[in-house]
């Protein structure tokens, strides 16, 4: 079982930037594909980025595509998201998520199996 804990969260006004980590532990975190995802209130879980265990790929949702870099440190056991250029619309809550790594890194979150408790962001316009 994989722990995954999610930091870097807050409120923050449109056009600033943000930072969040993820923490894993439990599992050797270099085998490990990481994904963000977050969910809005009233709205689904929705895919925002993946990278894969050496980090040559990276997949983005259309949305962030752009304003938002994947990136993880292996040494660190840290997977991290970068925003940039954040709109009112990147409000919610974000999520850390991992998966073994067979395959590409997914999409769905139903492709992910271990989880962190979520981290709030806000954006004000």
């Amino acid at each position: 079982q994989v722990q995954l804990v999610e930091s870097g969260g807050g409120l923050m006004q449109a056009g600033g930037s943000l930072r969040l980590s993820c923490a894993a532990s439990g599992r050797t975190f270099r085998y490990l594909i990481m994904g963000w995802f977050r969910q809005a209130p009233g709205k689904e879980r929705e895919f925002v980025a993946a990278i894969s265990t050496t980090a040559s790929i990276t997949r983005y949702a259309d949305s962030v595509k752009g304003r938002f870099t994947i990136s993880r440190d292996n040494a660190k056991n840290t997977v991290y998201l970068q925003m940039n250029s954040l709109k009112p619309e990147d409000t919610a809550v974000y999520y850390c998520a991992s998966r073994g790594d067979l395959g590409l890194p997914g999409v769905s979150p139903y492709e992910y199996d271990s989880w962190g408790q979520g981290t709030q962001v806000t954006v004000s316009s």
